[in-house]
Parts: structure tokens; sequence; C-alpha cells
């Protein structure tokens, strides 16, 4: 079943159960244990065994101690603790306060939330979690449901990452387009060149950043995202349910009477200046190519730098919290409270790894691959199948940064023997796949760190997300379709606008009629 059609059935599974079920963590162990039945070919015991070990290997594995992926798991336990202290001092409070005298509509609170987006472009880690901090006491104030709050961050955090080539992203993905040209013997392009002329082929960034400005500015409301909106504003219910999300403490601590705007804001300033700091000195000692920016985030450690930003900036609330004149709640009540609430976040990002992992050893990624070297069709259609695979592997990996490591090679591979005057549209157009497909999955990092970032319920953010993402992926692949035939930038781009300009203006015109 390892590389067949049988490996896409654990991931397809579970994107149906997640769907109809809206149990998340139902829907990864089942997608898990139907993974590790298949490796094994229905043993239930080697089954079972599999499971274990890839469990295990999240924290330990034959490199040895995985110091990244625990790493991570501390911050977002240390990113609980500070948000409980922010809010517990009253921080979060004031701040909102301080904000909604400034931002007076609720129009204005989500474009900030979207100005931020752009301003934290480095990671989309980072940005998925900081955004949401920054943006959630406003919004909330503004009766913005969580939902769309969710939506805003994770449709500017990662389509701004993977279209700006001083980031993680960026970095990554000049590395790999290095590498590949070198073997290739492809001299046309410097790596830093092709990246910036592939820009303008990433439809679907391009287009899924142009879509959040619309839904913001015409109130273009598809699918449950209405329900969310329509709750928030009729009857201030931000969330879909009773009981809090991750990251949110609203009502577990009363808010401190003398806290200030500044609670929030200095500690969260802390986090950023530090983790970016941190990340510039990781990549430039890591570094074998002298200072270039470049090769400095080519080799950031994000992890370490996100666990230093997150002690420092525990560290800082946890000051100016004991500098209160009176305090409601123990340092040991603040510190459990907000580890718990960070308890549902790491649960499912340790199965959406434990999964990543299952489908890896199943190879869905590969069999998905082959089916574009196998594919014989006119070269006018490659960068829409490469879009189409990309997207199909994003989805059902749940990391776009795999899809770009399998990908991308193949694509040149293809390219080098077709029709060299694609290679920029196709590579463009597995960037853009790779980013679909990571924001339709509910097993994606940054889907998971936005529901967190935003204080939503996972499966809400999830299928509140997907109607748009939809939306510009079908924008994106007539465009790329128009590009394929044309080899024209600017028409694939144009088509791509109206058709989305189409899609937005019969909906709200049926949308209109029907009320």
């Amino acid at each position: 079943m390892v590389g067949t059609f049988y490996s896409i059935i654990p991931a397809l599974v579970m994107l149906v159960l997640v769907l109809l079920t809206r149990k998340v963590l139902l829907s990864l162990g089942t997608g898990i244990g139907i993974g590790a039945l298949f490796i094994h070919e229905f043993n239930v015991i080697d089954a079972l065994k599999e499971i274990v070990q890839v469990f295990v290997a999240i924290f330990y594995s034959s490199e040895g101690i995985e110091t990244g992926n625990i790493l991570l798991l501390l911050f977002l336990v240390l990113l609980g603790v500070m948000i409980a202290f922010l809010q517990a001092s009253g921080g979060s409070r004031a701040f909102g306060e301080w904000m909604i005298k400034r931002i007076r509509t609720r129009t204005g609170s989500q474009f900030m939330t979207v100005l931020l987006g752009f301003i934290i472009f480095i990671d989309d880690y980072f940005s998925s979690l900081a955004v949401g901090q920054i943006s959630r006491p406003l919004t909330d104030r503004h009766k913005v449901s969580r939902a769309k709050l969710a939506y805003l961050i994770d449709s500017t955090s990662s389509p701004v990452t993977v279209l700006s080539p001083i980031s993680s992203w960026g970095a990554y993905i000049i590395g790999i387009l290095g590498g590949l040209f070198a073997a290739k013997e492809i001299t046309e392009y410097k790596p830093l060149e092709a990246f910036i002329k592939i820009i303008p082929y990433n439809l679907y960034a391009i287009i899924a950043l142009i879509l959040v400005f619309v839904v913001i500015y015409v109130n273009f409301l598809v699918g449950p995202m209405k329900r969310h909106e329509e709750r928030a504003l009729k009857k201030g219910q931000l969330l879909s349910q009773d009981r809090l999300p991750p990251g949110d403490l609203s009502n577990t601590f009363t808010a401190n009477a003398n806290g200030k705007a500044y609670h929030l804001f200095i500690p969260i300033v802390v986090l950023l200046v530090t983790t970016i700091a941190s990340m510039l000195v990781t990549g430039w000692m890591a570094s074998d190519e002298g200072t270039s920016i470049l090769a400095v985030f080519a080799n950031t450690d994000v992890n370490i730098s996100l666990f230093i930003g997150g002690i420092l900036s525990v560290l800082v609330a946890l000051g100016l919290y004991l500098k209160l004149p009176s305090r409601q709640a123990g340092l040991v009540k603040i510190a459990k409270e907000g580890t718990l609430t960070m308890v549902p976040a790491i649960t499912i990002l340790l199965l959406a790894w434990m999964i990543g992992s299952v489908i890896g050893t199943l190879q869905t990624g590969e069999y998905l691959a082959s089916l574009v070297t196998e594919a014989e069709m006119q070269t006018a259609f490659l960068p829409f199948l490469f879009f189409l695979i990309a997207s199909i592997m994003s989805l059902s990996t749940g990391t776009s940064w795999g899809t770009f490591g399998i990908m991308l090679p193949i694509a040149v591979d293809v390219l080098v023997v077709t029709d060299m005057s694609l290679l920029l549209p196709t590579l463009g157009a597995v960037l853009a796949g790779a980013v679909f497909g990571d924001h339709c999955t509910p097993i994606s990092d940054t889907t998971i760190l936005s529901s967190t970032g935003a204080g939503v319920h996972h499966i809400d953010h999830v299928v509140t997300q997907l109607p748009y993402a939809i939306i510009a992926a079908l924008s994106a692949g007539l465009g790329y379709l128009f590009i394929g035939f044309t080899n024209q930038v600017g028409f694939g781009l144009l088509v791509s606008i109206l058709i989305l300009a189409i899609i937005v203006a019969l909906y709200q015109l049926f949308r209109k009629r029907l009320s």
C-alpha cells in the first residue's frame, strides 16, 4: 500500500471525518490508526507499535533529541502563561479600551489586523500567534467573530511570507532553487532573481490577499462565516460554543482594575523584538555564506527564537503584574490556567505531526508526485497541473514546506525536458498550490496556530476559511490555464482578478435578492 493509491486513504478519511463530525481529535486519531494499519498490512500489534514509535519520534529519534519540536511546544506553553498574565493584569482590557478610541470602526479593526500581518512577515508561525494577540482585544470590542479573525490572520501570514524573499519561507525556497539550478546547470537565473520573478506567478497568494481586503471592504460573507458574523453582531457571541478555546481566559480571571494598555503592549513588543533578534542571531551563527541576509534567514532557527522570545515576554509580563498595587490571582494559578488553555492546541499539533509522519511513511506525497511525471499532456497545461497536484499534496500531508521540497525538483525535471519557457510559471504554481492546500487542511501547523492566535475552535476556523480558499484557488487555477497558453503573467493575473470579481459580484447579487 506504500506509494500507491491506497496511501491517500488515511488523509482522505481524516478530512471527511473532520468536515462531518467537527471532532478534530477523533478525525486525526482515526487517520493515524488507518495509516498505521496500512503500513503494516493490517497487523494490529505492529500498527500499535508504529503509533507509539511515531509519537516517541516527536521527542526523540535516531538522530537524538528533537529539540525543535520540544521548543515549539514549550513556546506554546509560555504563550499561554503570557496571555494569562495579560488577562489577569487587566492589560488586555485596557489595551482594547485604548485602541477602540483610536480605531472606532469594525472595518478599521479588521484592516489593522491585516496590516499587522503585512508588517510581521518574517515567519508564518510568529505572524499567526503575534497578530492574534495584538488584534484580539480590539476585534472583540468591535464584535468581530473569532472565526473571521482567524481567517484574516491565516490568509495574510502564509501568503505574505511566501511572497517575501526576506522570510523563513523565502530563504528556504531560494535555497532549494539554488541547489536545483546548480544540479541542472540552469544559468538563465540566479536563485534570488528567480524567486523575485516567480512572485507575480504565485497567483493563489496574490488572490488570497486581494480577497482578504474584499471580504473586509464589502463584507463578503460566504458559508459558515456568515453565521459566525451574524451571531457576533446580533448576540455579541464571538464563538460558536460556550466553552472557551485555547488562548482565551476571559472568564477565568477578573481583569485588574489598575491594568494599563502597556501591560499588554510591552510584553508583546518584547516578544516581537526578541524573537526577530534571535532569528537574526541564530541565522548568522549558522550561516556559511558570510553575512548575507538571505543566508541568515535560510539558516535561522525559528523554534529556539520563539522559545527565547517567549521566556523574556513571560518574565516581563510577570514583572509588570507584580508591580500592580493589588492582585486578585496568585502566580501559580495564573501559570496553571495559562498552561491548561494551550493543552488542546498542543494535542492537535502532536496528532498533526503524527499523521504527517504516517503519511510520509506511506509515501503519499511521492505517489501524488508520480502522477505528474506519468501524465502525458500538452505542455500548456503544466502550470495548472502542478498547481493542482501541489494543492492535493499539501492538503493531504499538511505541510507546505514538504510540498516545496518534493514538487519543486519534479517541476524543474519536467520543464527541463519539455518547455523551459514555462519554468517560472510552473514553479510559481507549485508555491501557490502548497499554500492553498495549507489553508484547507486541519493538520497544517499554520492553520492550528492561527486558530490558537485568534482564540477560536480549530474546526470553526477550518470550515469558515475553506470557502474563501476555494474561491481564491478557482480564480488562480483559471489564471494558470491562461498563463500556460499565452505565457503572459499579466494576462493570467488579470484573468484571476476578473474571475474573483465576477464570483464576488454574483454572490453578493444573489444574496441581496434572497434577502
